[in-house]
């Protein structure tokens, strides 16, 4: 993918200037929000003593992706909104987004062709009901309309959404297109998400909302094949329910929050086990597909300030991993930590550095079936001599201005895939840039 210099710094002005002429506090009947982000990821070549079909590639490489959306919302009546979300995305992931469970770039996908495509990403409706008169002021931001919003409220959304976008939030490690760009780190990675290939599905999402509680129920369709692009519309044989309680508090002056999820899933999976004692040598998770089979597990997710300008989060995430991995990553059990510090001690004060790990693991039926030599969709190594797989990522945002940040960032991977025999270490280095208005 080649980008000319010369167009690149025309787009990074056009949008500087735009954001700069659209900051008001004024509320707004229809918003108009745009992104695009572009990382360039290089990785270091290692050694191992096998490879599979979905295994990390042990050369040299270096990959670019890009996404660009379009945020587009209009207030109906009191309390009402739409939304519209088109997106183009090319690119590909590092190995094609495969052989490592806490992937290297959030803005990837397990995809084929690696082409930009346009395609809707988000279009939905919400509804706030106010259960009280206090209000408070939010700004115009991404699929969020300025104005005044009840600090304690009921409120449904319908549509197709990303469900991360209602649930798991964290304040310090949520987008991978500013913050950690690791699977494992954007999000809880034992939460088998509900979402087609590209991170998107339709869901109905009902939420309670007061300054200190909230709690969020949300049912989605699931692809009807694993990591697929196809939705399954027979609710009665598949779905996903999520439900999440979060409270806010403050230590002395300085606010945090903890957020506990749990969800099911049911639909046509497989079940490791029974592959394997179908077919003990290189066992075919499809084989055993059948309505009935479901993934359960929980999350906890909790985010704190200790001043200013340091802020830590902590993520741990556990699912019964009994039954095929359906639509995020990999993982069936997850810890994660990290760090944020903003730039105010060396005069950078819009600028950020953020370190963090994650240790991702498997249930022990879905490490027999990779020890046996089966694939999901995204590991495979043809064996496996297992071992907890490790991130750990360190990244630098450096703001041009308001609308553009420029980041560097460094991941150390070791046991790519769980396997100790393919441990590496493997070092990855990635640009990020980073335009909103």
């Amino acid at each position: 993918m080649k980008y000319k210099f010369t167009s690149l710094i025309l787009i990074l002005n056009i949008f500087s200037n735009f954001a700069e002429s659209t900051d008001s506090i004024k509320p707004e009947t229809f918003t108009i929000h745009a992104q695009t982000t572009i990382i360039n990821q290089n990785k270091s070549g290692f050694s191992a003593k096998y490879s599979g079909d979905n295994s990390l590639s042990t050369l040299k490489e270096s990959q670019t992706s890009i996404t660009s959306t379009l945020y587009l919302g209009s207030r109906l009546w009191s309390g009402a909104s739409a939304y519209i979300n088109p997106e183009i995305a090319g690119g590909s992931g590092l190995s094609g987004a495969l052989g490592i469970a806490a992937a290297t770039n959030g803005e990837t996908f397990r995809i084929g062709d690696p082409s930009p495509k346009l395609y809707v990403a988000r279009l939905f409706f919400t509804q706030v009901i106010a259960l009280s008169d206090k209000k408070s002021f939010q700004t115009s931001d991404f699929n969020q309309l300025g104005g005044c919003l009840p600090t304690n409220y009921l409120a449904f959304a319908l549509g197709k959404i990303s469900i991360s976008d209602f649930f798991d939030d964290n304040k310090f490690s949520h987008d991978p297109r500013t913050q950690f760009m690791s699977w494992g780190l954007m999000g809880n990675g034992g939460w088998d998400y509900p979402a087609n290939t590209r991170g998107y599905t339709p869901s109905f999402v009902l939420e309670y909302v007061n300054p200190h509680d909230e709690l969020r129920y949300g049912f989605s369709l699931i692809p009807t094949t694993a990591n697929g692009s196809i939705m399954n519309w027979n609710i009665s044989k598949a779905g996903s329910h999520t439900l999440e309680y979060t409270h806010k508090y403050s230590l002395g002056s300085e606010s945090g929050s903890v957020r506990l999820l749990g969800f099911f899933t049911t639909g046509n999976m497989g079940n490791y086990r029974q592959a394997i004692s179908l077919n003990t040598t290189n066992p075919d998770i499809h084989n055993v597909e059948k309505y009935g089979n479901t993934k359960f597990g929980f999350a906890l997710n909790a985010e704190q300030n200790f001043s200013s300008t340091l802020g830590a989060f902590m993520r741990a995430s556990w699912n019964d991993g009994n039954n095929e991995t359906w639509a995020f990553t990999e993982i069936d059990r997850s810890l994660s930590a990290g760090l944020n510090l903003t730039g105010n001690a060396w005069k950078r004060r819009n600028d950020n550095v953020g370190l963090a790990m994650v240790i991702s693991g498997l249930s022990s039926a879905h490490r027999a079936y990779l020890k046996a030599g089966g694939k999901g969709f995204m590991l495979g190594d043809g064996n496996l001599n297992y071992g907890l797989e490790q991130v750990v990522e360190l990244y630098y945002n450096f703001t041009l201005s308001p609308a553009i940040v420029l980041s560097g960032t460094y991941q150390l991977i070791i046991n790519p895939g769980y396997n100790v025999d393919r441990q590496g270490p493997v070092n990855v280095f990635s640009a990020r840039l980073h335009l909103k208005i």
